[in-house]
C-alpha cells in the first residue's frame, strides 16, 4: 500500500502523494512549492545553483545539516527529513540572515543566478562552525540565545558570549568547490564567507531541538513504500529487509546518493523501474573498527568515509578534497562509488592499493573478496542481480603496515570538481630500503580500476632506488593500453602514469625524500608568489 512522502519544509510537515518517483527535489521546489529562489543550472550536480540543505536526525538525537544538489535528488528520498532553501533564511522581521548580509556587504553577487546556491552552502558552513549549529543532548547552551556553546578555535567570540569556530579561507574554498560563479569572481564570495561569522547572529535561529522532535515523529518503524503510475519506491530500515526485497525482486534498482543514478534521469531520460533506497538503513551507515580492520558501511557518505579514512591514512586528504565537491560527497556513498565500478571512479585506486576488501550480501549469504576482484570487465562485476554491497573493509596501519609508504595522485584539467584523466595509487611496506608487498592501481587507464601486476613484479623485494623506479615505469606499458577520449590521449595517460610513479619514488625514497611542497604545482606557485 502506497504511503505519502512526509518531510518538513517551510515550517510545516508536507505530505506528497501524487509526484512521480523520480521527480527531483528541484522540480518540486520550483514547480510545486513555487520556491523559485533555487535555480537550475546544469541538472547534473556540477554547478551548485540548485544547492539546498537537508536536515536529518543523527544518532545522538541532534540534527545534522548537509548541503546537497536538489537537481539530482529524488523527492521520495526526503521522507523523514527536513528541507531548507534560500527562502527559509529571511528573518521574521524581514531582515537578511548574516550569510546574506555578508554577501551584500562584500559585493559577492552580480547577476545573482548562482547566489542562492552559494547562500545555502555558506549557511551549512555557518551552522557547522557554531552559529545556529543545532543543539545535541548533553551540550551546554548559551544562556542568552539558547545556541550551543563551542570551545574557541580561532578566537572568535559569538555576539552573545558563546565561542564559535571560524574556518580558514582554505576551508571556505574547499566547502564552496561545488558552487560555480561566472561573473563575480570568487574572492568577494570567500570574503563574505569569512565576514558572515563577524556579523550579529540571526534574531530567530532555527529551534533545532524542536526540529529534532518533529523529525522523530516522522520516522518510520518499517519499510517506507511509495507508488506512482505503477513505479514503486521502497526505503527499508534494515539490511535484512533489503536482502528480502532484492531476493524477491532482483531487478529493483538500488539507490543511494543519487549522484550518478540521478543523471540517468535528468540527462539520459532513462526509466529506472522500481527503486529501493538504502539511505534509511542505519546498519549501512556505521563505521566500526575491530580485529585490525576498519569496516565502513555501504551507506556511509563519501564525506564521512574520507573523514575517517584520512585519520588513518592522511595521504588521502587531497584526494578527499578533490573527490567531486562537498554537496556530492554529502550525498554520494562510498559503497555506491565502489558498486558503480566506473573506470574513472576516484575512490577505487586508493582503496585497492590499500588492500581493501568488499563485503557483498545476497539473501542470507554474505561473502567478501579483494576489491579488485569485484571488477570483471567494463560495467561488469562479480555480483549477482540479487546481491548488494554491504561494506568495505580497510586494513588498519598496524604491525608491519606501520612502515607503509602510500600515495594517491589525481590528474584532471581542473583542480576542483573534475573527472580524472588518470588516478594513481601506490603502496608498499618498507623494509629498510627494500620493497615488500607492493600494490599499484590506476583509474582511467583501463576498462576497470586495475592493479599493475607487471609493475608490482618489478618492485617486489627490490631495493627502492631510482633504477627500480625507472624499471617499474617501463613496465607500465605491459599493464595498460589506455584509450584516447575528451579528457586525454592514450600517450598522455601512459606518460602521466609513468610520471606519477616517478614522483612517488621522489617522495618516498629512503634518502632525501622530497616533501609535497617541493613537487606540488600549487604549493610551488604559492611559495613563488610569497617570495616574489
Amino acid at each position: 500500500m502506497s504511503q505519502p512522502i512526509r518531510f518538513y519544509h517551510r515550517n510545516a510537515i508536507r505530505e506528497i502523494s501524487d509526484a512521480p518517483v523520480t521527480r527531483t527535489v528541484l522540480q518540486y521546489l520550483r514547480e510545486d512549492a513555487r520556491c523559485t529562489g533555487t535555480k537550475e543550472g546544469c541538472a547534473e550536480g556540477d554547478c551548485g545553483a540548485c544547492t539546498v540543505v537537508v536536515g536529518e536526525r543523527d544518532e545522538l538525537g541532534g540534527v545534522s545539516f548537509k548541503a546537497v544538489n536538489a537537481c539530482i535528488q529524488f523527492l521520495p528520498t526526503l521522507d523523514g527529513k527536513a528541507l531548507f532553501t534560500v527562502e527559509d533564511l529571511r528573518q521574521p522581521d524581514g531582515s537578511l540572515h548574516p550569510v546574506q548580509e555578508a554577501l551584500v556587504e562584500c559585493h559577492g553577487s552580480q547577476c545573482g543566478f548562482c547566489t542562492p546556491g552559494f547562500v545555502m552552502s555558506m549557511w551549512a558552513m555557518y551552522k557547522k562552525h557554531g552559529h545556529e549549529y543545532g543543539y545535541k543532548p548533553g551540550q551546554q547552551l548559551c544562556q542568552q540565545s539558547g545556541e550551543q556553546r563551542h570551545e574557541p578555535a580561532h578566537g572568535h567570540a559569538h555576539a552573545c558570549g558563546a565561542n564559535c569556530t571560524v574556518p580558514t579561507r582554505e576551508e571556505v574554498s574547499n566547502a564552496l568547490t561545488g558552487n560555480l560563479c561566472r561573473c563575480t569572481g570568487y574572492r568577494p564570495i570567500i570574503d563574505a564567507a569569512m565576514r558572515m561569522f563577524e556579523l550579529p547572529a540571526p534574531a530567530a535561529p532555527i529551534d533545532t531541538a524542536a526540529l529534532s522532535r518533529t523529525l522523530l515523529s516522522l520516522e518510520r518503524d518499517a519499510t517506507f513504500e511509495y507508488e506512482h503510475a505503477g513505479q514503486r519506491f521502497a526505503a527499508p530500515r534494515t539490511v535484512d529487509a533489503l536482502a528480502r526485497l532484492k531476493e524477491a525482486q532482483p531487478a529493483t534498482r538500488i539507490l543511494a546518493g543519487s549522484t550518478d543514478v540521478g543523471l540517468w534521469v535528468t540527462k539520459q531520460m532513462r526509466a529506472l523501474g522500481d527503486i529501493v533506497y538504502v539511505g534509511q538503513i542505519g546498519e549501512l551507515q556505521k563505521i566500526e573498527s575491530a580485529d585490525g580492520w576498519l569496516r565502513i558501511g555501504a551507506g556511509v557518505t563519501v564525506e564521512a568515509a574520507y573523514t575517517e579514512l584520512a585519520t588513518h591514512y592522511p595521504e588521502l586528504t587531497e584526494m578527499w578534497q578533490r573527490f567531486a565537491s562537498l554537496p556530492i560527497r554529502n550525498a554520494g556513498t562510498l559503497g555506491g562509488n565502489v558498486a558503480n565500478g566506473s573506470p574513472i571512479g576516484d575512490s577505487m585506486p586508493g582503496l585497492i592499493a590499500l588492500g581493501v576488501r568488499v563485503v557483498v550480501r545476497g539473501g542470507n549469504v554474505e561473502r567478501e573478496m579483494p576489491l579488485e576482484d569485484l571488477y570483471l570487465a567494463y560495467q561488469k562485476k562479480d555480483i549477482a542481480e540479487h546481491e548488494f554491497v554491504v561494506a568495505v573493509k580497510v586494513p588498519l596501519r598496524i604491525g608491519a603496515r606501520a612502515n607503509l609508504r602510500f600515495r594517491t595522485y589525481k590528474i584532471s584539467k581542473r583542480f576542483d570538481s573534475d573527472i580524472s584523466a588518470v588516478c594513481a595509487a601506490f603502496a608498499f611496506i618498507a623494509d629498510g630500503d627494500a620493497i615488500r608487498e607492493p600494490r599499484i592501481a590506476f583509474g582511467g587507464m583501463a576498462a576497470t580500476p586495475k592493479r599493475a601486476t607487471h609493475v608490482e613484479s618489478v618492485l617486489q623485494d627490490a631495493h627502492w632506488h631510482e633504477a627500480t623506479a625507472q624499471a617499474a615505469m617501463a613496465a607500465l606499458a605491459k599493464d595498460y593500453a589506455p584509450l584516447s577520449d575528451m579528457r586525454a590521449t592514450d600517450e598522455y595517460r601512459l606518460e602521466t602514469a609513468k610520471n606519477t610513479l616517478y614522483r612517488f619514488w621522489l617522495e618516498t625514497r629512503a634518502h632525501d625524500p622530497l616533501p609535497k611542497s617541493a613537487l606540488d604545482v600549487r604549493a610551488v606557485q604559492a611559495a613563488t608568489a610569497v617570495t616574489a
